[in-house]
């Protein structure tokens, strides 16, 4: 069994959408950030960058216990490992799923979130969220290059790499990003969107809120 410590963040929703997709049986643990809950004692002793989500692989051999692990996509890494389940094992194709993921977490990641930073501010200055936004564009342009090719972001098969760019993704809208200029990432977007496991890993994470 697995557990799950998030909120309903772009970051959260990437591990239920892993383990829907995955068959894998787990429990959604809510820490509500608005309350400030990820910053307690017990919570650090998980993460003591005090950010979501955690996963806690209770069925661990190991023997100092449970695994912990934090920050997202390693933890869309470890399931991935440990079911041998959207990551490839080829040389070449796993190293195009890790190029995406480094790219999420260099480039894709940082910018939606100034992004939303920005947005979230009581009087947002107009040059700010300019600023942010074309960076936004900037690596969807990068997103949209690869995806005229190839139905996913790490090539013509649909793996972790796409579960964590989805997790900003799925906020576009709400930092004020649109795909109009990017025909290829709202095909592909559309596509991922629709997928049972994603459908229910969205409806779960945003329960966390009520």
């Amino acid at each position: 069994m697995f557990e799950v410590l998030a909120f309903a963040t772009p970051n959260s929703v990437k591990v239920p959408i892993a383990l829907e997709e995955m068959g894998l049986d787990y429990k959604l643990v809510p820490v509500n950030l608005r309350q400030g809950e990820q910053k307690t004692e017990a919570f650090r002793a998980l993460n003591s960058n005090a950010k979501v989500p955690v996963l806690i692989d209770r069925s661990s051999k190991l023997a100092e216990g449970d695994v912990v692990i934090s920050e997202s996509a390693a933890i869309l890494v470890y399931l991935a490992e440990k079911t041998g389940q959207f990551l490839p094992k080829d040389g070449a194709h796993r190293g195009k799923v890790f190029e995406q993921l480094f790219f999420h977490a260099s480039g894709l990641s940082p910018a939606f979130l100034q992004a939303f930073l920005v947005t979230m501010q009581s009087s947002p200055q107009p040059e700010a969220k300019a600023r942010a936004l074309a960076e936004v564009d900037r690596v969807l342009g990068v997103l949209e290059h690869g995806l005229k090719h190839h139905r996913y972001v790490a090539g013509d098969a649909y793996s972790i790499a796409d579960i964590a760019h989805f997790g900003w993704m799925w906020r576009h809208q709400a930092i004020g990003a649109s795909l109009d200029k990017f025909p290829s990432v709202a095909h592909w977007y559309d596509d991922i969107s629709a997928r049972p496991a994603v459908v229910t890993a969205i409806a779960k994470t945003q329960a966390l809120v009520q």
